[in-house]
């Protein structure tokens, strides 16, 4: 049988193209996604749709750079970027209850949060699996100079039983950044207006999965 073509635009499976489904969003706050190079779920990730669907965002894949004013072309001052990893990190204590919580190195709730999330000018995403993930924040030390962010998702992940999360609360690299620029720029809708693109992809994949 012959392999299936690939979208050029979207890298999915022409059958799971989502092309047709995206609307840019003009987001304020900047998103830097970083893709592990392995990264293995190229069916249903998302980070090339992020990039896609969301106006300003940057995708880079590989292990390491040098720091972040490298990727992005331009310097930077990294306290005001927060690094998230997909679903909730070890904490030291528990955590406020607020969907976007800037954490010190031990993990305890830092003094001032919304004067710390109304200075970010922007977050980075790191995409793959867990192992993955851990790979890339420990593969670039800059990333210990940006301030370190906790996504409590305010609702699982829309993945349901097609993709195996490996804790609860864990979501997709769009997910995540739908719902931490949600609070980050004041606006709820973004939610809606970022996650149509993965909607569409989840659907497909599931009428996919259930053909014969």
């Amino acid at each position: 049988m012959d392999q299936e073509e690939t979208c050029k635009n979207c890298e999915k499976l022409l059958s799971l193209c989502i092309c047709a489904a995206l609307a840019p969003v003009d987001n304020r706050v900047s998103v830097v996604i970083l893709r592990h190079p392995q990264e293995q779920d190229r069916l249903l990730g998302t980070a090339r749709i992020a990039a896609l669907q969301l106006k300003n965002t940057v995708l880079k894949t590989g292990l390491s750079w040098r720091n972040l004013g490298k990727i992005l072309g331009r310097e930077v001052d990294p306290k005001r970027w927060g690094v998230l990893y997909l679903g909730t990190a070890k904490v030291a204590a528990p955590l406020p209850a607020r969907p976007l919580t800037a954490v010190d190195k031990k993990g305890e709730p830092l003094p001032g949060q919304d004067d710390i999330l109304r200075s970010l000018e922007g977050i980075i995403l790191l995409d793959g699996n867990w192992q993955q993930a851990k790979a890339l924040w420990w593969r670039n030390a800059w990333l210990l100079k940006c301030r370190r962010l906790v996504l409590k998702p305010p609702q699982p992940s829309l993945y349901g039983k097609l993709r195996k999360e490996p804790r609860a609360e864990s979501v997709s690299t769009l997910e995540a950044a739908a719902f931490a620029l949600a609070v980050l720029e004041r606006d709820d809708s973004l939610v809606e207006k970022i996650l149509p693109p993965f909607h569409a992809l989840l659907e497909k994949a599931r009428a996919k999965r259930s053909s014969p």
